[in-house]
């Protein structure tokens, strides 16, 4: 028997055991998986879609409305110089550490299919465009879990300088590759702010209930290996063999899968305040699988690397790791996870759908007023009305 036909009978193997135990899963905690679908579905109500569906739309208007070449005249001098891109890429960067994940992809993928940037450089992007926003590091992992502001801002540095550094070894993936004759197309023909704010706003919609889904199912999923005993099995064995707590083992396992339950689960771990930082830092650069699925529903049909993405997000998240460690050497943090726990994480989890989307499409608008500022200032710069 061939080498190739062993491993295809093995990945059949897998993947029908696989589904037949999460199928028996599901039978037997029924329950416990409605209750998760549940919780799966608040979550999105509550936060997903106030905060991602505003900035889905301006990324979209960013590039529909030729936002992104205008701001890309004026980044040009520092992109391509530090990362081998262009300046258009400018607004997937910056969208991505204001919106969160995965606006900065969206925008990127936006980019390459209406013909802005190469493949070369959609693919450098997405190793370090698609991060974590302030928001939810600072408010819901700093404020809340940690209860500490210089926790959150400490672990935001960490975030943000590590995306800049991954960028940077990036500039140097397919160094030798001509510019390909995409790159000369200009971000398409403007289109009127009516059709580009009807598609802005379909297409928004439509990758909001995709990330949905994708929530739901992993929320589920990942009930269901705490329930079955699978994580901690696992974490049990990581603990043992490297010496973490077994609660900080869970919790690193649960945020790589998903990382909004990794994170949450840090205010149970025991052991070093820095431990604990270095490991919410390394999730908040991985993002979590289920980010990933998102991500790669959006590249599917673009031809570009999966593999590049995911390196990226590997090396974001042991580059945050290692510079929180260091940050917290120099910064006296007391206390553990546990020890400063207070009311204000249950405020948060119950924050209310009319004021979350409040917050964020006030926030959508600032950054939509930026760029069209960007914009006014760059066609005067021109010389152009």
């Amino acid at each position: 028997m061939k080498l190739s036909e062993l491993r295809g009978r093995a990945y059949d193997v897998l993947s029908i055991g696989g589904l037949i135990a999460i199928t028996v899963g599901l039978v037997i905690f029924t329950s416990e998986m409605t209750a998760a679908a549940k919780s799966g579905v608040e979550l999105c109500w509550n936060v997903i879609i106030p905060s991602l569906f505003p900035f889905f739309v301006v990324s979209q208007l960013t590039v529909r409305l030729g936002l992104a070449e205008k701001l890309g005249r004026l980044a040009e001098p520092l992109m391509r110089p530090l990362f081998g891109v262009s300046g258009r890429c400018a607004s997937a960067l910056i969208l991505g550490f204001i919106g969160g994940y995965p606006v900065g992809a969206k925008t990127v993928i936006a980019l390459y299919t209406e013909g802005g940037i190469t493949k070369t450089e959609a693919e450098r992007m997405l190793a370090f465009s698609n991060n974590s926003g302030p928001a939810f590091i600072l408010g819901v992992v700093g404020a809340g879990i940690f209860v500490d502001m210089r926790i959150g801002l400490i672990l935001y540095l960490a975030h943000f300088a590590a995306s800049i550094i991954v960028g940077l070894c990036f500039r140097f993936y397919k160094r030798g590759d001509k510019p390909s004759p995409r790159a000369a197309v200009s971000v398409g023909a403007r289109e009127p702010i009516p059709n580009a704010l009807v598609s802005s706003v379909s297409s928004a919609f439509t990758s909001c209930l995709g990330i949905c889904a994708f929530v739901i199912f992993f929320t589920v999923l990942t009930r269901l290996l705490f329930l079955s005993g699978a994580l901690g099995h696992i974490a049990g064995f990581l603990a043992r063999v490297f010496g973490f707590s077994e609660e900080l083992a869970l919790s690193a396992l649960t945020g790589i899968i998903e990382l909004t339950g990794g994170v949450w689960r840090l205010r149970e771990a025991s052991g070093s305040i820095a431990a604990s930082l270095a490991m919410a830092a390394f999730m908040l650069g991985w993002a979590g699988i289920s980010v990933h699925c998102q991500v790669l529903s959006f590249m599917s049909d673009t031809g570009l690397s999966s593999a590049t993405y995911v390196t990226g997000k590997l090396m974001h998240g042991i580059i945050s790791a290692v510079i929180t460690l260091v940050i917290s050497r120099f910064v006296p943090l007391e206390g553990s996870v546990a020890s400063i726990l207070a009311e204000e994480v249950r405020g948060l989890s119950e924050l209310d759908f009319p004021y979350a989307a409040g917050v964020a499409l006030a926030s959508a608008a600032f950054v939509l007023l930026f760029f069209l500022g960007i914009s006014r200032f760059s066609a005067k710069k021109a010389g152009k009305t």
